[in-house]
């Protein structure tokens, strides 16, 4: 999820809500910031990818 701000100038800032990283400032077509947004690899989220495999994983091994 993305919280997107526009500039004085017309330009656009987009920002990730999960990791609070800012993905892209002065941007000049939301157009672009769909794709820098699709860029964008979370550590939060994949962090949170990685403890769901190890929790699978050792309950595996504990059955």
């Amino acid at each position: 999820m993305y919280s997107r701000t526009q500039n004085e100038n017309g330009s656009y800032n987009t920002r990730c809500l999960d990791c609070f990283m800012t993905i892209a400032s002065c941007v000049a077509c939301e157009k672009d910031l769909d794709f820098l947004e699709s860029r964008h690899i979370c550590p939060e989220k994949a962090l949170a990818a990685l403890l769901e495999i190890e929790k699978a994983t050792t309950l595996a091994e504990r059955n």
